[in-house]
């Protein structure tokens, strides 16, 4: 390791790589520099890689740490190193970008040097850019649902799979979800993926009705919401591995079945991952030996016979999709829903919700924890939430008013 006024040149596996300011903390609480995102990337190479190399990935980058902003890039910098590998992604709004594949550790530290946290890639391999290989089932719970309602849903999810033949793979998303994934042939399309996907949370949700949910509008859900809409086209999630925006620096963490009811997120962080990795391996080293095919979950939607549902903003309208706005926008079915709080981050909403409720005591009695509507908002190239009440099981006399969003 060569260094020079605040910056070092690692060599790894025989390419030289520069950080910039190592010193820098991107987690402050966690004491975590801008080097040791670099180590632990390296460290953890061999996992990360299985779940995203060689896939476009979307740069996710906080130059300030996480107490400032970040913003997602596309496009891969101009003044990247001659080894760095790249692949012209096309979006659904056909613009289309080259972005970053990365196949090695040294890729891995050039990513984390741009203060990289997360790894954000597509479903698909960079050799064949139209046609996934993975569909990912994104569990994601309302606030107020605790970590073993989350921990059953995903265990009907397994049993779904494994009736039609398919087998899933389970990680922590390093936030409050799950994410199962998997592996499938890359023979079909996105619009068959999602569909496929589609199909497997309407099933959970006909078993587990009370703890699950696949309802797209946020007002109509509760309990944990199967997120179909992740496999769509220019979708992406935090893959394994991935260090999440997080004040203890947890990571995303892949997991056997039977260690989900027995750990927690915040098990999982940049600090004990390396260790863990050392001592038993990534418990997703055979994902790739078996690829599923999805034909029996396209069978089985076609069984359900309940055609589309709603896409994400910003997608064109699909044959066959229900009417794309919320439930409560329609003709004489508009429920009381308040905006009471805008925020940067979900952690800064989720606590004006819990402050709106401390300052409206009264209301905040009547209220379900579906009734707190977090919104992720997701721009081109940022993300914000906002913060919604749906007063419908509050008494007209106790209904606040709405005021400015804080």
């Amino acid at each position: 390791m060569a260094a020079a006024k605040d910056q070092v040149t690692l060599e790894i596996g025989g390419r030289e790589v520069l950080v910039t300011h190592p010193g820098k903390l991107l987690i402050a609480e966690a004491k975590v520099s801008k080097l040791d995102l670099v180590n632990y990337y390296v460290a953890v190479a061999e996992g990360a890689l299985r779940g995203a190399g060689g896939r476009p990935c979307v740069l996710v980058r906080y130059p300030n740490g996480i107490a400032g902003e970040f913003f997602f890039q596309k496009r891969a910098p101009t003044s990247r190193p001659g080894w760095m590998e790249v692949a012209e992604i096309r979006f659904p709004s056909g613009r289309s970008a080259e972005e970053v594949v990365p196949r090695q550790a040294a890729d891995l530290a050039w990513m984390a040097n741009l203060a990289c946290l997360e790894l954000h890639p597509h479903p698909v391999r960079a050799e064949d850019l139209e046609h996934p290989d993975e569909l990912r089932v994104d569990l994601d719970p309302v606030p107020g649902v605790a970590w073993p309602q989350i921990v059953q849903v995903a265990g009907v999810v397994q049993e779904v799979l494994a009736e039609l033949g398919l087998a899933g793979w389970p990680k922590t998303s390093g936030s409050r979800g799950i994410h199962v994934l998997v592996r499938i042939r890359p023979h079909w399309g996105f619009d068959e993926v999602r569909r496929a996907a589609l199909a497997l949370a309407r099933e959970v949700e006909r078993r587990a009705p009370r703890l699950a949910t696949s309802k797209w509008w946020k007002e109509e859900r509760h309990g944990v919401f199967v997120d179909y809409n992740q496999n769509a086209k220019d979708r992406t999630v935090a893959s394994a591995y991935s260090v999440r925006p997080k004040p203890d620096a947890r990571v995303s963490a892949p997991v056997r079945w039977e260690e989900l009811a027995l750990c927690e997120p915040g098990d999982f962080t940049l600090h004990t991952m390396p260790a863990r990795f050392r001592a038993v391996g990534d418990p997703h080293a055979a994902i790739d030996d078996a690829p599923c095919s999805l034909e029996p979950l396209l069978a089985l939607s076609d069984t359900q016979g309940q055609g589309d549902a709603p896409w994400p903003p910003h997608y064109r309208k699909a044959a066959g999709e229900p009417r794309r706005a919320p439930p409560s926008t329609a003709p004489r079915a508009k429920k009381p829903l308040i905006e009471v709080a805008r925020a940067e981050r979900e952690a800064e909403a989720v606590a004006a919700a819990e402050a709106w409720k401390a300052s409206h005591p009264k209301a905040a009695a009547h209220l379900a924890p579906a009734d707190v509507l977090v919104d992720r908002m997701r721009g081109r190239s940022s993300l914000w939430y906002r913060v919604r009440i749906n007063l419908e099981h509050v008494p007209a006399r106790l209904r606040p008013k709405e005021g400015k969003p804080v």
